[in-house]
């Protein structure tokens, strides 16, 4: 990551903190922007391979088209009821768009360990089912801000 988080130290993640909880978390929220400026936020499943947030997301959506005319994004990933149990990663950058899209399985070595990581962590399978309605997006995050108020002693 090339952006360091400068306030909030004392409950910032650790690599490993933040490797570990984008590992276990499922959903995301995904912000894009539209031609006019205003927002869209909506939620995806998503895996993290250590370095890049991988987003499996419908090539018909409103997200898509937004970020084929504006790849700027930012990512969401937050768990917690209480206050003091409440952490999170915001995750921003330029979207990639990686292999076919739709995507229907042709050879791509780049998507050999998301399209491993996605349908073990959502679907317990070791294939990846191919819908010829979804593909890939790859955030390798120019900033991250992550926070765990656990840190804090209040839970």
């Amino acid at each position: 990551m090339t952006a360091t988080q400068r306030r909030g130290r004392r409950i910032m993640m650790t690599d490993a903190e933040r490797d570990a909880f984008l590992t276990e978390q499922r959903t995301c929220r995904v912000a894009t922007v539209s031609a006019d400026g205003s927002p869209h936020v909506g939620a995806l499943w998503f895996v993290w391979d250590g370095r890049a947030l991988w987003l499996y997301s419908i090539t018909r959506s409103r997200r898509w088209a937004q970020l084929r005319k504006d790849p700027r994004l930012a990512v969401l990933v937050d768990d917690g009821v209480e206050y003091g149990e409440l952490r999170g990663i915001e995750l921003s950058g330029t979207a990639v768009f990686v292999g076919e899209a739709p995507r229907r399985g042709e050879p791509c070595p780049e998507l050999d360990v998301p399209e491993r990581l996605f349908p073990q962590k959502y679907f317990g399978m070791t294939q990846m089912p191919h819908d010829g309605r979804h593909a890939w997006l790859r955030l390798t995050p120019d900033a991250v801000t992550s926070w765990d108020f656990r840190k804090l002693g209040g839970a």
